[in-house]
């Protein structure tokens, strides 16, 4: 088996093609073990589809399965770009949460995202209100001043009770910071595309923030949230880190 790595602004993932849906479960914790494997946050496969590009496998890198990722389809896309799968600097490929589209600038990808659900507003906990949001996937957001304590303990007590991922942002004018706890990897990740974009439409629909972010994950990176003509889109630079030749 042939894979490639890719980060995306802090997120990694192996990818693979594949011809047939199977279970890969066992697979993504094997491969995405941090000593005794490759290491990644996630793993992605990429299969035939008659009316798309290619749809997703996508696995947390406990085994479990999620239905989007962002930073994942921004990787996802560039690797489609350069197999072949897709054509003229664009991708079109399914996932358990819909349809993604994007756009390939040489290392800079834009994902449009799927339609947002806004759950709730109302969840108070720790002295604190979070909207929880489907971004693609779920995601309790709180606003702060400061977001240099995160406490992870409180952050997966409210993972648990809500089976959402936890994010915490501050906004500075036009840019915004945030940090988050995700579920299936089940601690703090350097980013989450889909929690920058929940945070965004939080911050958004509170006035807070312009048409158009900058967002710096816990990475440093710095990437961009936007809402143009009744679309989410998120964008930044992927790189691809390395290509095993044989995965046994």
């Amino acid at each position: 088996m042939t894979v490639t790595k890719y980060s995306a602004n802090g997120n990694d993932f192996i990818l693979f093609v594949a011809q047939e849906k199977a279970d890969r479960s066992a697979l993504a914790k094997k491969l995405c073990h941090r000593q005794n494997g490759v290491g990644a946050d996630g793993l992605v496969v990429l299969l035939p589809h008659p009316d798309y590009d290619f749809e997703w496998e996508f696995y947390n890198s406990d085994g479990s399965v999620a239905n989007m990722c962002g930073n994942a389809s921004r990787a996802v896309a560039h690797y489609a770009h350069e197999k072949g799968i897709s054509e003229n600097n664009k991708a079109e490929f399914l996932t358990g949460a819909g349809v993604i589209r994007a756009t390939i600038n040489g290392l800079y990808v834009v994902s449009d995202m799927t339609e947002p659900k806004i759950i709730r507003k109302d969840i108070e906990a720790y002295g604190e209100t979070w909207w929880l949001i489907d971004s693609g996937v779920p995601h309790l957001v709180a606003v702060r001043d400061d977001i240099e304590d995160f406490n992870i303990e409180k952050a997966r007590e409210l993972r648990q009770k809500y089976n959402a991922n936890v994010n915490i942002c501050k906004v500075e004018g036009e840019t915004m910071y945030v940090r988050t706890y995700e579920r299936g990897v089940e601690d703090e990740t350097l980013a989450c595309g889909t929690g920058m974009v929940a945070c965004f439409i939080r911050n958004h629909k509170e006035g807070r923030v312009p048409d158009q972010v900058k967002v710096h994950p816990k990475s440093g990176d710095e990437l961009y949230v936007s809402y143009e003509d009744g679309i989410y889109r998120f964008g930044g630079k992927v790189t691809k880190t390395f290509i095993a030749e044989t995965i046994e």
